[in-house]
């Protein structure tokens, strides 16, 4: 393929790594998605329910991330590429519309449509690289291999029910999420390399920090429908403050100045896709999941603020828990700090030191929500102070 039709993005450039109109349309299905994440673990609030949720989550995810990277090396402005993801987000529709009934009657629909948007955009992603560079083929041919591995047990899993689906999906996102780690090793193939996995570092840090306003924003959307719902009350007010100042600390603590920095950091990085892999494939999912799992103990504190059962403590105390370890595993990964934040750290252990109170009913559902906020709120100012003081001993 000549380098005039070639279909990778452009590198070197000011503007190379910026991210494009029709990947924000794309970002759209998952909106959707998000909201049908939270609303499924809503629906059922139990361990089982939460393993299957958690193992949605964590395909929706993977889905994305995957066509980041995707986009990431091909040029989305090209004309087939814009075409290929209009394709997926057909088919991320029908994927997010099937995920309240993954384990039940859309199983098959909700792994069909899975196992075409990562097998389906690989195979054309290995079209467009068509006489590009021998290693960029392989790489794609390793990766495909992978997800058609996969893509048996996510089948097979549509077709079973109970517990043999959740075994078999199960296998399968192992097999997906255990394959970059082994660098898509495929016998006679061998292992692709970092080298590899060259990325647009501002494209790869722009591109997370969209998905986490996008669930935040699920979060503001939640919040503002069931306090839109409620009657006119002085508890429903404070529970609709808690919230709000609640998303608003998540949205400190990541973009204030870690997401900055690690922007930088991998837009300069002699081995970003080291970093890519890391801090974004992987940290970034317990970043959006505690938003997510936020979201739906803000509407468990609105619509029940006097009592919130064992399971609801869990999910109330949980989702900032499971963002703040997101946040500190990837500031720590992406500043080479001996430990994470300081600040990060204290947030974590003040959080599981609520729950046995809370487990107690010592606290009202209400109030464990405003004082996982008041950590939330406590450490976005901890971190906020300690980097303004500018010295190498801030504890923060």
């Amino acid at each position: 393929m000549s380098r005039s039709r070639s279909l990778l993005r452009g590198r070197g450039r000011h503007d190379s790594g910026k991210v494009g109109m029709v990947e924000l349309f794309f970002d759209l299905v998952f909106v959707f998605a998000v909201t049908q994440l939270s609303h499924s673990l809503l629906a059922h609030l139990s361990l089982g329910g939460a393993v299957q949720v958690a193992l949605l989550m964590v395909a929706v995810w993977w889905v994305w991330i995957f066509t980041s990277w995707i986009t990431n090396w091909l040029d989305p402005e090209t004309l087939p590429i814009r075409l290929g993801l209009f394709v997926l987000m057909v088919a991320g529709l029908l994927l997010s519309s099937s995920i309240p009934q993954a384990f039940g009657e859309r199983g098959l629909l909700f792994a069909g449509a899975y196992v075409f948007m990562q097998v389906g955009r690989t195979a054309y992603s290995l079209w467009a690289v068509r006489g590009e560079p021998l290693n960029m083929t392989r790489n794609f041919q390793r990766i495909l291999l992978w997800l058609l591995f996969s893509g048996v047990f996510w089948i097979s899993g549509g077709l079973l029910e109970g517990p043999q689906r959740l075994a078999c999906w199960g296998l399968a996102l192992a097999i997906e999420v255990l394959s970059p780690s082994l660098y898509f090793w495929v016998p006679g193939l061998g292992r692709s390399t970092l080298a590899d996995w060259n990325v647009e570092g501002n494209h790869m840090a722009e591109r997370c920090g969209l998905f986490v306003i996008i669930a935040l924003g699920e979060s503001l959307l939640v919040t503002g429908a069931t306090f839109a719902e409620l009657t006119t009350s002085a508890q429903g007010l404070l529970g609709f403050v808690v919230a709000v100042l609640g998303s608003i600390a998540m949205w400190w603590v990541y973009f204030d100045s870690g997401a900055e920095r690690a922007h930088h950091r991998i837009a300069h990085s002699a081995d970003p896709g080291r970093q890519a892999r890391i801090a974004y494939t992987y940290l970034h999912l317990l970043i959006v999941a505690g938003i997510i799992v936020s979201a739906v103990a803000d509407e468990l504190v609105l619509m029940h603020p006097d009592h919130a059962s064992p399971a609801g403590v869990l999910v109330i105390v949980g989702g900032p828990w499971l963002f703040l370890l997101g946040c500190a595993l990837f500031k720590w990964v992406m500043n080479d700090r001996p430990l994470p934040p300081l600040s990060h750290l204290a947030g974590l252990l003040v959080l599981l030191l609520l729950l046995p109170a809370a487990g107690s009913q010592l606290f009202s559902a209400l109030a464990l929500g405003s004082l996982s906020t008041l950590v939330m709120v406590g450490v976005a100012a901890w971190e906020t102070l300690a980097l303004r003081e500018r010295t190498p001993t801030a504890g923060h």
